[in-house]
């Protein structure tokens, strides 16, 4: 007989990978419809456990497509838009449609405009020289107008399509009808005895207008640096912790409850909670603040901020992906640079009878010359009319709400402040009242220890309190802690309503709480009418101090008051907390108009009023009570630290939760409308001066006329001072 045995161990196949894995050694196991999968390491754990969703965060083909200008068009796939012409952009963004500055679009336009430019520069000069033949000048100028301006024409006829005339209707009837007509007269003599040909001019043109679309595009890529700044933040790993074994996985596969390990000079992957372990956290690109922050354990921690010094932490994830506060960041950013102003209504009613107007004006001009100008009269009516169409696209006129909107809204992102919407933005530019929450807006929002105390009373106090899960108690805890103080575990500990909290700690009867309980005459009475909560020490029945714990109020409120009264802001206070607390947080701060122990309903009722007396106001809140004030408001702002119901209903959302956040947001505003307005001017001032000019008014005083290629060129710089101006707001100073 053998007396060795083989014992066969049982082995699993990992699904991911396919390798054969021995379950009491997997690296980690999952339970899915009743089944058991083991796996080889985490990172085909991760893989299996997202399920067949798990791919690279890129746009799909497929994915929904809006226009920058007109958010309401929606298409499935890249494309452009068939109101305007733009180019269509994701309405989600993602990281892999935005980490490089170039896009299809802009790669598309660029090598045609160079393309063009290499065949119009010559053809400009010999027909300038008048030394080259017609057809010599038709075979340099046919690649320029037939595939340069190919993607000219194609918006052109989609707008008359779906009759939505725009710049594109006038470039492409312009630069056409030259191209066209030269045609006639290089194969038409008989026809068209002596008819002048205009190869250049449609050629020049058709550049000229692909310049303009690169230095768009390229503006556009740019508004969009503040989108690409915040989807940089994030990492594009993350160390999973799991049953004792670490991993790098794709951040993508990160789900709520997983443990990861942040080292330091790492970013940290998801929104979560610090576990062990310790950190200070630069959370600069998110707040604003550039003094780096403590995180211990029970701290909660923000997707794309980097850790810095400190031995590391481990962090429980709560919120992973989408639901990141950076990617809502990014959501809200994207959405309000795609928005519409109201005062983007003066511009498509304007573009709406403009089109029209100009083909009208373009018809009569060419009547006028071809009766009353000299000879050749048909040879003027045609280069007069032409002139007209391509001087008047209303291309700037398009693009002065839109790129001030979307430089604004992506400035204000760098500073924290998040603008929803164009209309937002507007209205918080006429704003002359902020109705301000208390508690969380003003204040910290959560108790805190002040005033002084010895550190053996404190010490024994928090050693008690760690038996009590109340805020107050946490408070007083972490006080404790922050001194540097040890502790020790209570024993006997017992609850008294009413009146406090006793037990034993390293032998001593210690009792904290009202003067009923320690049987001490009140001392507080200047405290309480601060609005701090009085409590006090007893150590084997004898009164040893005094604990004071209150809402503090935050460090930048006080200044974020003066800078708003500064601008002629009224500051109006509206508190359910009491009277008296309420008061002395208002005389701290100089606010002379209060509202204390007001409800939901009566803060909503607040604005109203202060809207029915005619006033433009804003609301600023961070909890579900300041909600329907929030909604009543004409602009709502919502502090980053509230409740996400308060930040759903308002229209501009301050990451930090600082007040000073209001400032900046009003100084953006007015910053960005007064960018819209001059915009506007220029726009309307070059079309009101441009058509009379190309429509020849000049030439029976001065004999000026203006060339169709000048007129090319003078539209092209009308769109870059345009965006120039726009793109100012880089660098506003909020």
């Amino acid at each position: 007989m053998n007396p060795f045995r083989i014992v066969e161990t049982p082995r699993a196949k990992d699904p991911v990978c396919g390798m054969m894995v021995d379950p009491a050694r997997a690296a980690a196991s999952l339970e899915r419809d009743r089944q058991t999968y083991y796996f080889c390491g985490l990172p085909c754990f991760a893989k299996f456990r997202a399920g067949p969703a798990a791919t690279p965060a890129v746009v799909p083909h497929d994915a929904e497509y809006t226009c920058p200008m007109h958010p309401q068009v929606l298409e499935r796939g890249p494309g452009t838009c068939p109101l305007c012409g733009m180019a269509l952009e994701p309405r989600t963004p993602k990281t892999a449609t935005l980490a490089e500055e170039a896009t299809p679009e802009l790669t598309d336009m660029t090598r045609r405009f160079w393309i063009a430019a290499a065949f119009s520069a010559p053809l400009l000069v010999l027909a300038m020289l008048e030394i080259a033949p017609a057809w010599l000048q038709l075979v340099l100028a046919t690649p320029v107008v037939l595939w340069c301006g190919w993607p000219i024409f194609e918006r052109a006829w989609a707008s008359l399509r779906h009759r939505s005339p725009n710049m594109f209707t006038l470039i492409g009837v312009g630069t056409g009808a030259a191209y066209l007509y030269s045609l006639a007269a290089t194969f038409g003599r008989r026809w068209l005895p002596g008819a002048a040909v205009y190869y250049e001019s449609a050629a020049v043109i058709v550049t000229l207008v692909l310049l303009g679309q690169v230095l768009e595009l390229r503006a556009r890529s740019r508004t969009s640096q503040a989108i690409r700044s915040l989807l940089g933040l994030a990492p594009k790993t993350a160390r999973l912790v799991l049953n004792g074994r670490e991993a790098d996985i794709a951040l993508e596969l990160v789900r709520p409850g997983d443990v990861l390990r942040v080292r330091p000079g790492e970013r940290i992957p998801a929104d979560g909670t610090v576990l062990e372990g310790c950190g200070f956290v630069d959370e600069s690109m998110i707040t604003g603040e550039p003094l780096p922050v403590e995180k211990n354990a029970g701290d909660k921690l923000t997707a794309g901020t980097l850790n810095g010094t400190g031995s590391g932490f481990l962090m429980r994830t709560d919120r992973a992906g989408e639901d990141t506060l950076l990617a809502h960041i990014v959501r809200m950013v994207a959405e309000a640079q795609r928005s519409r102003a109201p005062i983007q209504r003066l511009a498509d009613v304007t573009a709406a009878w403009f089109v029209p107007g100009v083909m009208v004006a373009a018809v009569a001009t060419f009547i006028a010359w071809a009766v009353f100008g000299p000879a050749p009269s048909l040879a003027y009516a045609f280069v007069n009319s032409v002139a007209v169409l391509i001087i008047a696209c209303p291309c700037a006129l398009g693009l002065a709400t839109p790129m001030s909107i979307m430089v604004g809204t992506g400035r204000g992102a760098m500073e924290g402040v998040l603008i929803r919407n164009g209309e937002a933005l507007e209205r918080l530019e006429k704003v002359d009242t902020v109705v301000v929450d208390k508690t969380g807006t003003l204040t910290e929002g959560r108790p805190a220890l002040v005033g002084e105390v010895d550190d053996e009373p404190l010490r024994l106090a928090a050693s008690l309190e760690q038996a009590s899960e109340h805020s107050i108690a946490q408070a007083i805890v972490k006080a404790a802690h922050a001194r540097g103080l040890t502790l020790s575990a209570p024993t006997e500990f017992r609850s008294l309503p009413g009146r406090g909290i006793i037990g034993v700690v390293d032998g001593r009867n210690v009792a904290i709480g009202n003067e009923s309980l320690v049987q001490t005459e009140d001392q507080a009475a200047d405290l309480r009418k601060q609005g701090q909560t009085v409590m006090f020490v007893s150590v084997d029945g004898r009164a040893v101090g005094m604990l004071a714990v209150a809402d503090p109020i935050k460090s930048t409120t006080a200044e974020a008051v003066r800078q708003l009264a500064a601008m002629h802001i009224r500051v109006v206070m509206a508190t359910g907390d009491n009277p008296a607390t309420a008061e002395h947080v208002a005389r701290q701060l100089g606010i002379t108009d209060v509202r204390a122990g007001v409800q939901p309903e009566t803060k909503h009722e607040i604005v109203r009023e202060l809207q029915r007396e005619g006033h433009v106001v804003a609301m600023a809140g961070d909890g579900i009570n300041d909600a329907p004030a929030l909604a009543q408001a004409d602009v709502g702002i919502a502090m980053g630290t509230g409740t996400d119901i308060a930040i759903e209903s308002a229209g501009v959302t301050l990451v930090k939760g600082d007040l000073r956040g209001v400032v900046r947001a009003l100084k953006l505003s007015r910053a960005t409308m007064r960018n819209i307005r001059q915009n506007l001017f220029f726009a309307f001032c070059y079309n009101v001066l441009g058509i009379p000019i190309a429509a020849g008014v000049l030439y029976p005083v001065f004999g000026l006329l203006l060339n169709p290629m000048i007129a090319a060129a003078a539209m092209t710089l009308s769109s870059v001072s345009v965006i120039s101006n726009a793109l100012r707001l880089r660098k506003a100073r909020l």
